[in-house]
């Protein structure tokens, strides 16, 4: 078994509009300071919280999937194929498959907060498809009671939000106590960010902030006397294609 605990301090950080959006990045770009680099095939990932009322400008994407999930408040999303403002709120996701490429701009209302996650469907296919967009209320994904968890699932079962990216599977997992137990694949990496709480993983104290990597193992258990909330995602270790990371370290090494 592989377990990692990658504490607030050591993730990458990053910042808009002079401090009135603050991120901590578990999965950042190199200029940003952190120890992890894309993996699997998650590329990016930030949490994001606004100080104030904030609009992060216009801004071009291509080839990804990029998610946001509401965690708090509410947000506003703009892009050039919707040319509206869509409002989001807390539990809600959306999803803009940026194919051939899309720009969009974000709204996050004062104490808001966000996950954005970029995943990596094979870039060689996706970059020749149209963008997309799609949003998904709190209420549209399905919740169920898996002994003392309450799991919300975004991708897989029976949720209605559907990526090209292989492999995934993305839930959010809440509880005022647990002694839980759940079989997994040694084949997956699981990533947990926990939201609330102090508890432990596989046997690892974590607290608030603290992002984990699982792997290597056939069991995740969590164990807590309080109440926590977590985010995970599963996604295979090694997907059936070559990643954008991948394919960039490979360039960088035939330049070197």
């Amino acid at each position: 078994m592989s377990i990692q605990v990658i504490p607030k301090e050591r993730q990458a950080r990053g910042a808009f509009n002079g401090g009135e959006i603050v991120e901590n990045k578990p999965i950042g770009f190199p200029r940003e300071g952190g120890i992890t680099r894309p993996y699997s095939n998650l590329f990016y990932w930030a949490y994001a919280e606004a100080n104030v009322d904030s609009t992060i400008g216009l801004h071009p994407h291509e080839g990804f999937e990029i998610m946001s999930f509401v965690l708090k408040g509410y947000i506003k999303h703009f892009d050039t194929k919707l040319k509206e403002w869509r409002p989001l709120y807390e539990g809600d996701a959306q999803i803009i498959r940026a194919g051939s490429g899309i720009s969009h701009s974000e709204f996050i209302a004062k104490n808001g907060a966000i996950f954005q996650i970029w995943f990596d469907p094979n870039l060689n296919k996706t970059l020749q498809q149209p963008a997309t967009y799609d949003d998904y209320k709190s209420a549209d994904l399905p919740v169920v009671q898996d002994g003392d968890i309450s799991v919300k699932t975004y991708i897989g079962s029976s949720s209605p939000i559907e990526l090209d990216t292989e492999g995934l599977e993305i839930q959010q997992l809440s509880f005022k106590k647990a002694n839980w137990e759940k079989s997994i694949s040694p084949e997956n990496v699981y990533s947990l960010y926990v939201q609330e709480g102090q508890f432990s993983i596989n046997g690892e104290a974590v607290k608030a902030d603290d992002f984990v990597l699982v792997k290597d193992t056939a069991t995740l258990k969590l164990e807590s006397g309080s109440p926590g909330l977590v985010f995970m995602i599963a996604s295979p270790q090694r997907p059936s294609y070559p990643t954008y990371a991948e394919m960039m370290q490979r360039r960088m090494q035939q330049t070197a």
